[in-house]
């Protein structure tokens, strides 16, 4: 599975580790994993491969500006679509990046309960674990990070990498 991700910067990577280590019974996310999901880019049953996904993509992305995004808390899924509950993540505030998950939404087919009136912006923490930990964390007053996104990044889920890049307009 890709998907078009963006860049966590690395003091959103070092916010969210250091809350993980308040979770040792769940998996934190490595150095590295730590991503902020736009849209899954998926062929809706068709034989497309990544070449055509990212075709199509960088046309939906064209002419689009870069945003800002906030991280502005912590908080929980208690249960989760795929893998394992509860979730920890970092809320994520970005009106530009609901604006994007939406257009490309209307070209991508969306996944039930995580995209489309269901996409809630976070960076995931921690997977697993108890729910009390879970708890004890979210709503834990953090210094708010914000940032500038001005590229995105084609995310090979089966690897855990970036496959490419694309720059948005300033």
């Amino acid at each position: 599975m890709y998907s078009l991700n963006v860049p966590v910067p690395g003091r959103v990577a070092a916010l969210a580790s250091d809350i993980a280590r308040d979770i040792p019974s769940a998996r934190a996310r490595c150095r590295g994993e730590h991503t902020l999901c736009v849209k899954r880019l998926d062929g809706n049953g068709t034989d497309a491969g990544y070449d055509r996904l990212e075709a199509r993509a960088r046309e939906v992305l064209a002419g689009e500006s870069t945003f800002e995004i906030r991280v502005t808390g912590v908080d929980h899924f208690t249960e989760a679509v795929t893998g394992s509950a509860p979730i920890v993540y970092l809320v994520v505030e970005s009106p530009g990046l609901r604006r994007l998950h939406q257009s490309l939404a209307d070209v991508f087919p969306t996944v039930d309960l995580i995209e489309g009136d269901s996409y809630t912006p976070h960076v995931t923490v921690a997977r697993g674990g108890s729910l009390a930990s879970a708890k004890r964390v979210t709503g834990r007053e953090i210094d708010s990070i914000s940032w500038t996104v001005s590229a995105l990044l084609f995310w090979d889920a089966s690897v855990h990498q970036p496959v490419s890049t694309v720059s948005l307009s300033g």
